[in-house]
């Protein structure tokens, strides 16, 4: 489908939020749960910039995916009363789509714009001035002819995601004036409530043996977690049978997820670890080439849950498998390699 300015401004909510329904995201702040020094901190910036009269300042927000960025910008939005418009990096390919998309904001509004990462640099430094001073500086013309004009904008807050904060320059991240927040992986007592507030959305009879199941599996995140809810909902459905601890494991083992949450591209990486470079070191290039997979798939979503849970380490020379990693697959802990596993 073609990018109009119409869908460039109001792009859907699945892009962004993969597995999580319209309907499961929080709708108030009492109903958000977990990060609670990001909300604390959050409170204090709405609530002063609501005694003066004034929008928020620009707010990033940064961490894995699934964690509640999109979620914490429509917060936000409701709590200040503004109009929220939502765009992503790559969709806005030239000068022309940001200028149109800021003329076209209301005093007050709130930018969302998700994966800002992605942001071509030329069109990231017509933002600065936008976010600095208000103002948008359009070139009109070439050459010797061409002339500057400054538009006035009105007043508004961006608030930006990204899943790779590395990516931005220092310039743009110095801009975001109201606060750089990092959204943390969620506790398993987290993640339990979440479930059990979800299925009470989706009106879902869940155990409390299911539900704890489903958390310990849900590899610390939100998305994962109703993603996993709704799979064991069909489950159960089709087995016409309550949401019980007994379903969840079927369903999740239908699905390939083992009791810590493992995929099987996550166990392909640690027994290819394991049995083609004897435990590591070994390369991320070379384990990509070894399974036929994207380095970057491996690094943004297996790896990062592997060193969470201690089954990976990685080290100049390369990535190693723990010893918790050996214990988890069943495989004996060679002897040449103990002084290296953790």
């Amino acid at each position: 489908m073609p990018i109009t300015e119409e869908n460039k401004i109001e792009q859907t909510e699945t892009s962004s939020d993969g597995y999580l329904d319209q309907t499961l995201r929080p709708s108030r702040w009492d109903e958000y749960i977990g990060q609670k020094n990001i909300k604390d901190n959050l409170n204090i910036l709405l609530t002063a910039a609501k005694e003066r009269n004034h929008p928020p300042e620009h707010i990033l927000f940064y961490g894995p995916p699934g964690l509640g960025k999109t979620t914490l910008a429509h917060l936000i939005a409701k709590e200040t009363g503004a109009q929220i418009k939502i765009t992503s990096g790559p969709a806005i390919e030239k000068v022309g789509d940001l200028a149109s998309i800021l003329t076209n904001l209301s005093p007050g509004d709130i930018l969302f714009i998700d994966e800002i990462h992605r942001l071509n640099k030329t069109i990231e430094e017509v933002l600065y001035p936008a976010m600095e001073s208000g103002s948008l500086d359009i070139i009109i013309g070439k050459g010797p002819s061409a002339r500057t004009i400054q538009l006035e904008l009105p007043s508004f807050t961006l608030i930006a995601a990204t899943t790779r904060i590395a990516l931005l320059s220092s310039p743009l991240r110095s801009r975001f004036s109201g606060g750089i927040f990092r959204l943390e992986f969620y506790s398993q007592e987290e993640i339990g409530r979440i479930i059990k507030r979800s299925a009470n959305i989706l009106d879902v009879l869940i155990h409390e043996k299911a539900a704890d199941e489903i958390a310990k599996r849900s590899r610390f995140t939100p998305r994962t977690a109703n993603y996993f809810l709704k799979r064991c909902r069909d489950f159960a459905q089709v087995k016409k049978s309550d949401l019980t601890e007994q379903m969840v494991n079927e369903a999740l083992s239908l699905l390939g997820i083992d009791e810590k949450g493992l995929t099987a591209s996550d166990r392909s990486i640690l027994e290819t670890i394991i049995n083609k470079f004897s435990g590591g070191p070994v390369g991320l290039n070379t384990i990509a080439a070894a399974l036929s997979e994207e380095q970057a798939t491996i690094e943004e979503f297996n790896e990062p849950y592997l060193l969470q849970i201690g089954f990976l380490d990685r080290t100049p020379r390369g990535r190693v498998v723990t010893k918790l990693g050996y214990e988890h697959l069943g495989l004996p802990i060679p002897t040449n390699l103990q002084e290296k596993l953790i």
